[in-house]
């Protein structure tokens, strides 16, 4: 691996860094006081990043997106991830690549307009009974008449309130495996406003504030058949496109807050006076910044190795899993650590280390918990020895 990074990267990093700091920073307090993005503000914000040139950097070119490589694509989340999560994923938005799947007049109606910023879309998996366990899913969708009618309800849909069409995970029959019969899984596309569907509040979270989740009930919701997204009975196919690239980008973010968390209590090591000395001299405070930057920087070389791979086609499933554990166990240490350097003032609102802390919670959870990370490691080590 090269680690030095090309002139462009070096832009790309420039200018993200400029846009978070100049145009993030300042709405991030707004954000976590009322715990809601102001809708004019996200589309004010979104026109500045289309601007800037930093929309839809993960989509290629052919679709007008930058057409970043994994690697560059990787150093950019990082940058972003350094402001609160809400400012950066609903106004700098990253089209899901899931949209790569549109075919014909799909890519005019969702994948097209998506990549402009035009249209938003929500991506709608998980259900009270089935987080982790996919295949458990009870959501429906069935051929009727020529349509498919879908019933189920599906949670912890993010940002659903403010997206035009939902990416919609639905189980279409069953197949026989060694383990008996399992669920087929189909994606469709399905509009907000649809017959049937309905958009409802969902959970107050402790974790990013102003980052809604919403609760979708489909009630004999017909959809056609060119709401197909894919392949019938292959939405598994279609849905693994899209969790690496996830758990990557969950990766990049931990370490731009990680980031920022080291360089705050850094900071305050040198700043802070306390019997006489500064007390970043203490070893019980130096020895602290030294442990979370090794963990840091292990990290981010894991994430990078993973990207790395990605862009020569010889990644697994492990390296996500390896780049996603390490990074959102690193975010925790590091979070706690900066908030306990700070003492008291770390637990005020006034600096960001306590919504570092807590955003940081959540990461160990969503797109694959630290369990199914661990699972898929020790999946990839066992199974060529047979095990």
């Amino acid at each position: 691996m090269d680690f030095a990074l090309t002139e462009e990267q070096q832009l790309i990093v420039k200018t993200t860094r400029q846009f978070v700091e100049n145009e993030l920073y300042p709405h991030e307090q707004q954000v976590e006081l009322t715990g809601e993005l102001n809708e004019g503000l996200r589309k004010e914000l979104r026109a500045k990043a289309i601007d800037a040139g930093l929309f839809a950097a993960n989509m290629p070119t052919d679709v007008g997106g930058a057409g970043l490589d994994t690697v560059s694509w990787i150093l950019y989340e990082k940058e972003l991830g350094r402001a609160n999560y809400v400012l950066h994923f609903a106004c700098v938005g990253r089209p899901s690549n899931i949209l790569l799947a549109c075919l014909g007049e799909q890519r005019e109606r969702y994948l097209l307009p998506a990549v402009r910023g035009e249209r938003t879309e929500c991506l709608a998996m998980t259900e009270p009974e089935a987080g982790s366990d996919l295949r458990a899913m009870k959501t429906s969708a069935v051929l009727k008449g020529g349509d498919f009618v879908i019933n189920g309800t599906k949670h912890f849909i993010s940002h659903a309130d403010h997206s035009d069409f939902v990416i919609l995970f639905a189980a279409t029959g069953e197949e026989e495996s060694r383990r008996g019969k399992r669920k087929l899984i189909t994606a469709f596309l399905v509009d907000m406003g649809t017959p049937g569907f309905v958009v409802r509040p969902g959970y107050k979270n402790v974790s990013h504030r102003g980052y809604t989740n919403s609760i979708l009930e489909f009630n004999n919701c017909r959809v056609p058949k060119a709401a197909i997204l894919g392949e019938l009975h292959r939405g598994f196919e279609v849905a693994n496109t899209w969790l690496g690239a996830t758990r990557l980008q969950v990766a990049a973010t931990c370490l731009g807050r990680a980031e920022r968390a080291l360089e705050l209590a850094t900071q305050w090591a040198v700043d802070r006076v306390q019997f006489g000395q500064q007390i970043g001299k203490f070893q019980g405070v130096s020895f602290k910044l030294a442990d979370m930057a090794v963990e840091l920087r292990a990290a981010e070389l894991l994430a990078l190795h993973a990207a790395w791979r990605r862009d020569r086609k010889i990644d697994t499933d492990m390296d996500m899993a390896i780049a996603k554990v390490k990074a959102t166990e690193m975010l925790a240490m590091v979070a706690d650590e900066a908030l306990q350097i700070h003492g008291g003032m770390g637990l005020m609102s006034d600096l960001p280390l306590e919504r570092i802390w807590r955003d940081a919670r959540i990461e160990r959870i969503w797109d694959g918990t630290s369990e199914v990370q661990r699972h898929i490691i020790s999946r990839g080590l066992l199974r060529p020895l047979g095990g």
